[in-house]
């Protein structure tokens, strides 16, 4: 932009974008009577607008002679600029409306590895045909992680399965529990099963012992699982028997298909996955809390509410089925 545009944009900050839509109707049609009746206004409010506009700019804008109406070169440098401001006025109006409309808008939302590969799915899933305009970034990290960059700024929702540690973010962070998970030992469906019920038995639950005598395929230190499931053995005394460690999710549930060894998951993901076997774990310690996640101290857009509102939804359907999968989920405070 060149001084004299420079100079253009100061003049006209003082100016209202009624001024700019009465002088750009009266430079359309020649004539304050017939630009009025466009505007639906009265012409003599039309030509204080004029005369207002003129005066606060200090110069004349029409040329006025026995009722016709011609641009002065002032009006004629100011007629680009102000059809200019009137379009990106418009554009500014569409599109904060369609924001609130959920036609566009974009969601910055983080997820843990497991919950990328169960619950998110169908959230987004559903979310993208129910608004296709609205764009989402994944954040996929644990859940400490997750809470700091929701801390920072740096995301608008998360789903997290542990608990807050730091006051701070006890006292900005907003938590929903949204469900209450099993934890299941997966192993391949084509081998015996390692956790074989007696003859005269149905499946039943593995306790921590059952399970830690049994070669497992572990998650890195840094998952919130590998987290819970050594606080579980180092409570109960015991140390489990590693396959191989360090895996992330895909790897782990390939891994259990080939009967290389067991891991645990929570029952979402094991789900729909013919080739593995799920085995409940006993305990209520091994459980675990799906919460959405949010700072109180900043108010959700459309967007991201009506993403909330879509992910209690679908973790409401989950629930419900429970009974048909061998109780995976069940709805907090259900």
């Amino acid at each position: 932009m060149n001084r004299a545009d420079d100079d253009d944009a100061d003049m006209l900050l003082s100016v209202n974008l009624d001024q700019l839509r009465g002088f750009a109707e009266v430079a359309l049609t020649g004539h304050f009577t017939r630009a009025a009746e466009q505007l639906h206004l009265a012409q003599p409010s039309l030509s204080r607008q004029i005369a207002t506009l003129e005066r606060e700019l200090g110069v004349e804008l029409f040329h006025r002679v026995r009722g016709n109406v011609a641009l002065t070169s002032a009006g004629e440098r100011l007629l680009p600029l102000a059809r200019r401001m009137l379009a990106d006025a418009e554009t500014a109006r569409s599109e904060m409306a369609e924001m609130a409309g959920l036609r566009r808008g974009r969601i910055r939302l983080g997820a843990t590895p497991t919950l990328c590969t169960s619950l998110v799915v169908d959230v987004l899933a559903e979310f993208h045909e129910r608004y296709p305009g609205i764009d989402i970034e994944i954040l996929e990290r644990g859940s400490r992680s997750l809470i700091a960059a929701l801390m920072e700024g740096a995301l608008d929702l998360a789903l997290i399965v542990t608990s807050v540690g730091a006051g701070e973010a006890r006292a900005v962070l907003d938590r929903e529990p949204i469900l209450s998970e099993r934890l299941v030992a997966v192993s391949a469906a084509d081998r015996p099963d390692p956790f074989a019920a007696a003859p005269d038995e149905t499946q039943r639950a593995v306790t921590i012992a059952e399970l830690a005598g049994v070669p497992q395929i572990v998650f890195p230190e840094n998952y919130d699982l590998r987290v819970a499931m050594d606080a579980a053995y180092r409570a109960a005394g015991l140390t489990p028997v590693v396959a191989v460690e360090g895996v992330e999710m895909d790897a782990a549930l390939r891994f259990a298909e080939r009967g290389i060894g067991v891991a645990v998951v929570p029952a979402m993901v094991a789900v729909d996955r013919p080739k593995l076997r799920a085995t409940p774990l006993a305990g209520a310690a091994l459980t675990r809390t799906v919460s959405l996640a949010r700072r109180s101290d900043m108010a959700p857009t459309h967007a991201s509410a009506a993403l909330q509102a879509m992910t209690r939804e679908v973790a409401d359907r989950l629930a419900a089925s429970g009974s048909a999968t061998a109780t995976l989920v069940s709805r907090v405070g259900g």
